[in-house]
Order: C-alpha cells, then sequence, then structure tokens
C-alpha cells in the first residue's frame, strides 16, 4: 500500500461515491506522502474511508484522477493492461471492423484509462497522453498497445493544450517503428480516405463523425449542398456518394483542401460537382448570404469553441453566428446538420443556441434528430463528460 494519499474535504466525497473520476482541487483538504506529478495516490475521505485510487496531478485544477474505485485494487502493469484489452473486446463486441478499418481503441475516462486516447490505423496506432497519470505510465502503456493491437508503428500526438493545464509539455511524432508514410489509406462505410496521422487534426481524422458521415450519404440525394469547416472532405465524399447535385466545401486550411482534393479524386468522384473554397468560413458563410445563395443542406461541424465550460459562454456567440447564417442560407424544406464538439457546452445550452439562431434568422425549424459520437468512442455513465460530440439534424419550414 502506497503511503501517498489525498484527503478530501467533509462532504466531498459524494462524487467519488458515484465514480466520478475527477478529484477537483477544491475537494482536496490535504495530502500526505510528497505526491509527484502522476503518482498513484490513496483517496481518503474526511472521515478516513478508502474510496480508491487516482493518478496525483499538482498543477491541474483536476488534483487526480481515479484510476480505480476499488480500495483494494492495485494499481499496476497488469492492470493498464486488463482496462486496454477490456477496451479492445468492447470494439470487437460492437463489430466496429465491419464499416472502417480506422477506429478508437481507447477513449479515456469511457474506458477507464484518465488521459489516454488511442486510434487505431491500418499498422499503425496513434496515441494521445493528456493527462499527468498516463504520462508517468506512457512507456508501459504503450508497450502494451502495440501487444494488444500488434501495430509495430506508434505515433504520439501528445500536442494539445490540456497538456499545458497539466504541468507537461508538448510532445509529438513517431515513437515506435521506421519508416511511417507520409500518408495512410483508410476504407469506411465504401468510402476511401487518405489520412496523415502526423500533421492532420486530433490523430489525423475524425473518427468521431463516423455514424454522421453515413447519415450524410441518406440525406443528400438531389441536394444543393454547403459542408462549411470542411476539413479532409468527410461529408463532402459523404454528400457527393449520396447522389448530391453540388457540394460547396469551406475550409481555412490550405493543407487540410488539398488533401481533400486529393481523397474525391481517391473516390472517383466527378470534380466538377464539388467547389473547394479557402477562406474564412464566418466571412464565406456571410459573402453568400449577402449573395442570396441558397442550398438544401448544410453541414456545420466547427473545431472546438469551447474546451471547458468557463469559455462556454465567450463560445455561444461564434456558434449562434454560424447557425444563424446557415438558416438563413436554407431553403425552404431544407436541412441543417449542427455540430458542437466542445465539452465546455452541454446538449441543452447548445440546442438553446440554435433555437435563438433559428428565432434570429426569422425561419421556423424542427429537430427530426439528435446526434452523437460513433460507438467506438463510449460514453461511459458515470462520467457524461465523455458524451462530448452533440449534433442537431434541423428541417426549416
Amino acid at each position: 500500500m502506497t503511503s501517498k494519499k489525498i484527503i478530501l474535504k467533509p462532504g466531498k466525497e459524494k462524487s467519488i461515491l458515484h465514480h466520478h473520476p475527477w478529484v477537483f482541487s477544491g475537494a482536496v483538504a490535504s495530502s500526505s506522502g510528497n505526491p509527484q506529478p502522476g503518482e498513484t495516490v490513496e483517496v481518503l475521505s474526511s472521515g478516513g474511508e478508502r474510496l480508491g485510487w487516482a493518478a496525483y496531478s499538482p498543477y491541474s485544477s483536476i488534483r487526480a484522477r481515479v484510476w480505480s474505485f476499488d480500495p483494494d485494487e492495485v494499481i499496476n502493469e497488469e492492470y493498464f493492461y486488463r482496462k486496454i484489452e477490456a477496451a479492445a473486446r468492447l470494439r470487437t463486441a460492437i463489430n466496429i471492423t465491419k464499416e472502417t478499418n480506422a477506429f478508437r481503441l481507447v477513449h479515456g475516462e469511457a474506458d477507464g484509462v484518465p488521459g489516454l486516447i488511442v486510434d487505431c490505423y491500418p499498422d499503425v496506432a496513434v496515441v494521445q497522453i493528456l493527462s499527468a497519470g498516463a504520462e508517468y505510465w506512457r512507456d508501459v502503456l504503450i508497450d502494451q498497445v502495440q501487444q494488444i493491437t500488434g501495430c509495430k508503428t506508434v505515433v504520439e500526438r501528445s500536442d494539445v493544450e490540456v497538456r499545458h493545464l497539466e504541468g507537461l509539455p508538448i510532445r509529438e511524432g513517431l515513437i515506435r517503428g521506421e519508416n511511417l508514410p507520409p500518408r495512410i489509406k483508410i476504407e469506411e462505410n465504401g468510402l476511401h480516405y487518405w489520412v496523415d496521422v502526423i500533421g492532420g487534426q486530433k490523430t489525423g481524422f475524425y473518427l468521431d463523425q463516423r455514424q454522421n458521415r453515413k447519415r450524410i450519404m441518406a440525406l443528400s440525394k438531389d441536394r444543393e449542398v454547403l459542408n462549411a469547416f470542411c476539413y479532409t472532405g468527410g461529408f463532402t465524399l459523404c454528400g457527393l456518394a449520396g447522389g448530391a447535385r453540388s457540394v460547396l466545401s469551406i475550409d481555412s486550411s490550405a493543407n487540410a483542401l488539398t488533401l481533400a482534393a486529393e481523397n474525391l479524386a481517391l473516390n472517383g468522384f466527378n470534380p466538377a460537382l464539388n467547389q473547394w473554397v479557402e477562406g474564412n468560413v464566418f466571412k464565406e458563410l456571410r459573402t453568400l448570404r449577402d449573395r442570396n445563395k441558397q442550398f438544401d443542406l448544410i453541414i456545420l461541424d466547427p473545431p472546438k469553441f469551447a474546451p471547458t465550460a468557463a469559455q462556454a459562454q465567450k463560445a455561444a456567440r461564434a456558434y449562434k453566428d454560424i447557425n444563424l447564417l446557415a438558416f438563413k442560407l436554407l431553403r425552404n424544406g431544407g436541412i441543417l446538420v449542427t455540430f458542437s464538439c466542445s465539452g465546455g457546452l452541454g446538449r441543452d445550452l447548445f440546442q438553446k443556441i440554435v433555437a435563438d439562431a433559428a428565432l434570429d434568422a426569422g425561419v421556423e425549424a424542427k429537430i427530426v434528430e439528435m446526434l452523437s459520437q460513433s460507438a467506438d468512442h463510449p460514453v461511459a455513465l458515470n462520467f457524461p463528460e465523455s458524451a462530448y460530440l452533440k449534433g442537431l439534424i434541423c428541417v426549416v419550414g
């Protein structure tokens, strides 16, 4: 048993008893044993009740992330192997490879390994180490990912801002194997995509939108489609595969649009059916509005405007602006498919923002479907924050 402990303030054990894995700094009365960043500490109530084991993070407002709520658990290499193996069994159980050869293997807290993200591409695993605890066990976790997946090549994409909050430096690049190709070809729902796992967004591809891309296929037939924040063309290709009359795709990244055009060619689509526009999406939407341009289907998949709840109100303005403009660009009977991937913005607030945008745009709209992340990004019932991707399908008129 470790001599390193954190003791909670009176009444602050409630969330732990409900198996929420985060212990905030304001809930901690004291620590003992001089725990270092990432080390395992025992979590005790103010009355001395043993509540579980957590990774200590002295620099973060999330002071500890719980590994196990079992006071008798031993946190060691075997423990992490069991967790990653269980995550792999879940992906097998939901038959994820039936529709793709690129999927999320470990989804952080939702798979019982806070701070660890693992995405699997053909012969390549991409890991993100996001917390002090995962950093402490980094080499062990990477070894076990290799052992369980069989991937000889491992890429690290620990290049996100949350690492700064944990007191960790940015780290990215090839860490296991050699001769990583500049691009990896994946297959999803009958379409093929080139993925840049080193230079692309997230781990190279938005794997969490898989089912929603498939939904766009079903909605696109004979429609004029606008795909805003198109990245490497996922929704664009699905629109064309679904029989769209035309697609206008906008993104601010020239590199993303170059890869998007290659993806279009890879699948043999007629390039005349799609127009790529490089530019600020907010500005381009206003230009389209001023030109009285109209569409039958609009997809809004913006970047994370509100990573934390503290940024939600500021981000709300941006979400409202793009949705208001989209409503103005829709024909009567048109469809808006709108998303937020901001963890700091709840589903209820997002829906209210979209409702306010429709009101200000002077349109009547109905939600006909609610969307979420793909099944390989599971949502733990004890950790609602893992349900970060929120989507609405709205019909105007």
